[in-house]
């Protein structure tokens, strides 16, 4: 089967839920599934969860589980740097099924690694792997690139009413 490259961006919420959602239904037709989380750190409800399904999915984390403002720090760009090497040899051995680069266009944004080494994990893909890239702010060139695009985009949201991100829905 031919694998495709899909983005997931804009600024409304779902962007993660629906790639953790093709992960689950990528685990039950029985593929290999490796996620990398860019940025988060942390036992997150998602973590818990794909721990059912540890034998089918791979979760790792590379960030220091904060926001990266203004110009990430050095500890920052080396946790990029290693889940960006982790995903490309990930990617190199096409041993999975499905990759979900998980906040892989805010890691661009944020500096810890440039668009140029996104679009080259596009280009190293296996051609039966299904390659996954989240996360708001794709650039022009990666939503080009790829082979769907889908902008999640903010109608209404209750985060601006006060209501703090929550456990089993948010995070």
């Amino acid at each position: 089967m031919k694998g495709y490259v899909q983005v997931y961006t804009g600024n409304g919420k779902g962007k993660t839920t629906a790639s953790l959602g093709l992960s689950v239904r990528a685990a039950g037709a029985g593929f290999k599934v490796f996620i990398v989380q860019f940025l988060k750190q942390g036992d997150y409800s998602e973590i818990k969860a794909l721990e059912r399904f540890s034998d089918q999915i791979t979760i790792e984390q590379y960030g220091l589980g904060r926001f990266v403002k203004g110009k990430p720090s050095p500890e920052d760009i080396e946790a990029g740097q290693k889940g960006y090497a982790r995903v490309a040899a990930i990617l190199k051995q096409g041993d999975h099924d499905l990759v979900v680069v998980e906040e892989g266009n805010v890691a661009v944004m944020c500096g810890l690694f440039p668009e140029e080494k996104l679009l080259d994990l596009m280009e190293m893909k296996p051609d039966h792997v299904e390659l996954v890239i989240t996360g708001r702010g794709a650039t022009p060139a990666v939503m080009e690139r790829a082979d769907l695009v889908t902008e999640m985009k903010e109608i209404k949201h209750y985060y601006k009413a006060g209501v703090p991100a929550r456990v089993g829905i948010e995070k």
